[in-house]
C-alpha cells in the first residue's frame, strides 16, 4: 500500500465480514497451527471467547456455521470436537461429487479454475525439468493416441506436470486431493470418438505457450481446451437425460 506525501501509511480498511466468520477463520487456524487431528478435543466455549475477547455468542454462531460444514461436532457435557480438517473437505466432496454424478459441472468449473493458474504459473516458472517432463508426457500421449488407445496415462503425466510446473503447493495439493474425480472425469472426455487427438493437440499448444514463457497464451490454451471439452460433456448429459431412450 502507498504512502502518502507525508510518508504516513494510510489505515488498512475495517474487516466488514461478520464476527462469528472471523471466529471461525481464527479457528481454523487455531486447528492447523496446533496440527490438531480428527477426534481431538476444542477449547471450551468460554476459553474461546476468552482468547478471541468476543461474546460467546459469536462463539455458537461460527462452532453452528463449522457444524453445518461437517468440521466439527458438539458433544454437550463433553466439548467440542474435531471431526475433520478443513482441507479434507475438498477431496471428500469431490469424491461425493464423482460418484453420484461423474460429469457434474462443478467438477469441470472446478479443474478450469485451477489448472488455468497452474498453466499461467508453469509459464513463469517452468524449470528445463519440467518442460522436459511435459515433452515426454505428450510422447507418452501421442505413442497412446496412434496405437488406437485413449492417450490416459499421457493425458494425466501431462496435466499433472503442469501442475508441478506451477511450483505452487498449495495448488498442487488441490489438485491431487481431487486426482480420483479429475481421473474420472478425463477418462469420460478420452473415450469419446475424436477426441484423444483433439486432446493431444490441445496440449500441445499449452506446452508451446508454457515453453515459450507466454503466460495469457498458456493460460487461454488451457481454458479453450477444458471449456470445449466441459461444454461439448454436458451437452451430451442434458440430451441423455432428456431422451434416455435414444
Amino acid at each position: 500500500m502507498s504512502e502518502d506525501r507525508r510518508g504516513i501509511s494510510p489505515i488498512r480498511p475495517v474487516d466488514r465480514r461478520p464476527l462469528y466468520e472471523q471466529v471461525s477463520d481464527r479457528l481454523r487456524e487455531f486447528i492447523d497451527i496446533n496440527q490438531l487431528q480428527p477426534g481431538d478435543r476444542l477449547m471450551t466455549e468460554r476459553d474461546l471467547a476468552r482468547q478471541l475477547s468476543v461474546g460467546r455468542s459469536s462463539i455458537r454462531e461460527a462452532i453452528t456455521a463449522l457444524r453445518a460444514r461437517g468440521e466439527v461436532e458438539v458433544r454437550h457435557g463433553d466439548g467440542i470436537y474435531l471431526v475433520r480438517k478443513p482441507e479434507d473437505l475438498i477431496s471428500s466432496l469431490a469424491a461425493e461429487l464423482v460418484e453420484t454424478h461423474l460429469d457434474h459441472p462443478a467438477i469441470w468449473e472446478t479443474r478450469q479454475a485451477l489448472e488455468t493458474q497452474c498453466a499461467r504459473l508453469a509459464a513463469h516458472r517452468a524449470t528445463a525439468e519440467d518442460l522436459a517432463e511435459l515433452g515426454t508426457a505428450l510422447d507418452d500421449m501421442a505413442r497412446e493416441v496412434d496405437a488406437g488407445e485413449p492417450g490416459l496415462v499421457g493425458d494425466r503425466r501431462f496435466h499433472l506436470g503442469i501442475a508441478t510446473a506451477s511450483h505452487n503447493p498449495i495448488l498442487i495439493r488441490l489438485l491431487e486431493s481431487m486426482r480420483q474425480a479429475l481421473d474420472r472425469t478425463s477418462a469420460t472426455s478420452l473415450t469419446r470418438s475424436g477426441q484423444p487427438a483433439t486432446s493431444l493437440a490441445d496440449h500441445r499448444r499449452i506446452y508451446d505457450a508454457i515453453r515459450a514463457g507466454d503466460a495469457p497464451g498458456a493460460a487461454d490454451a488451457m481454458l479453450d481446451h477444458l471449456v470445449s471439452t466441459t461444454d461439448s460433456l454436458v451437452m451430451e448429459g442434458q440430451v441423455k437425460e432428456i431422451s434416455p431412450g435414444r
